[in-house]
């Protein structure tokens, strides 16, 4: 194996993490055949293969298995190796590694615009992930280095630093008999079939927190993973949703989706920049941590009205 690359070991990590071509294509910015062909080479140094492609599912064969956990060490010194470089050039470039569960897609990217503005040679890498455990993963794996989420991991050392308030609020279709009361008293929620997001999600934690709090049970009448797959339900008039305010901005503005008020809300939980304790930040994630402190707040209260 001595002729590997990095670049395989790269793209095998990549398509490792995302069980698809195709996604980490996306992900790495090139063409399906080009991750094929990586990954081929990659095959042909280790000679055998890592990816079981029998079935509709790819999946990591055992020798897969195995050189996944040599890869992660292996990436992992080389992010640190580019980190110490990065101190020695100062601030004018290097690479920044940046998770975020998918609520956050809704602002941080602009958010890293105004950073990479001021930084124009940072080298921006971000990972959209779905729920909070898949964050958690990549940052225990040394993936990211800084993440933005709603609740931060608990059981290992963290930093996680509240820097906005992060507010969940009912929403509805435009014509719902709720957006003609002046407060809708929250008993009523009961008669209302809920669309939520799966357990463990910061969505769902919320409603089951407001729940709790007014002694309500929820009538579920469908679960869905995706945020825009909620909205698009409620606009349908399928059901209500509990959702994070910061996710309906551009619905809101076109009038495309009602937030009745409603007692006992909104939910108010914070948003947290985090990062792991057992590593020193590099130069750019430093940066761009304090950048998220000290303008976080004001940015989102500029773009979302609560």
């Amino acid at each position: 194996m001595k002729n590997v690359t990095l670049r395989q070991l790269r793209v095998f990590a990549s398509v490792a993490r995302h069980l698809s071509f195709a996604r980490a294509a996306a992900e790495l910015n090139l063409t399906p055949p080009a991750v094929s062909m990586q990954i081929k080479e990659l095959e042909a140094e280790v000679g055998l293969p890592v990816f079981d492609r029998s079935s509709r599912k790819v999946s990591l064969t055992m020798v897969g298995e195995y050189l996944l956990a040599h890869t992660r060490r292996v990436l992992s010194s080389m992010r640190d190796a580019e980190d110490l470089v990065a101190r020695f050039r100062g601030l004018r470039t290097g690479p920044l590694d940046v998770g975020m569960v998918s609520t956050a897609k809704y602002f941080l990217p602009r958010l890293l615009a105004q950073f990479r503005t001021e930084h124009p040679g940072i080298e921006i890498r971000l990972q959209v992930c779905e729920n909070r455990e898949q964050i958690v993963s990549l940052m225990q794996q040394g993936e990211v280095e800084l993440a933005v989420m709603g609740r931060p991991p608990k059981g290992w050392p963290t930093r996680a630093e509240p820097y906005a308030l992060h507010p969940h609020v009912l929403v509805t279709a435009v014509d719902h008999p709720f957006t003609r009361m002046e407060e809708v008293p929250a008993r009523l929620l009961s008669d209302e079939g809920f669309i939520v997001r799966e357990p463990g999600s910061g969505t769902r934690a919320a409603l089951d927190e407001f729940l709790h709090a007014h002694h309500l049970t929820a009538r579920v009448a469908m679960q869905m993973s995706s945020n825009e797959a909620i909205k698009q339900a409620v606009m349908c008039g399928m059901g209500v949703a509990l959702l994070s305010l910061h996710t309906v901005g551009l619905e809101l503005e076109h009038e495309l989706i009602a937030t009745p008020n409603v007692e006992g809300l909104p939910v108010m939980r914070r948003w947290h920049v985090v990062n792991n304790l057992a590593k020193t930040l590099s130069p750019a994630a430093e940066a761009f941590r304090c950048f998220v402190l000290e303008r976080g707040e004001a940015f989102l209260a500029a773009h979302f009205k609560s």
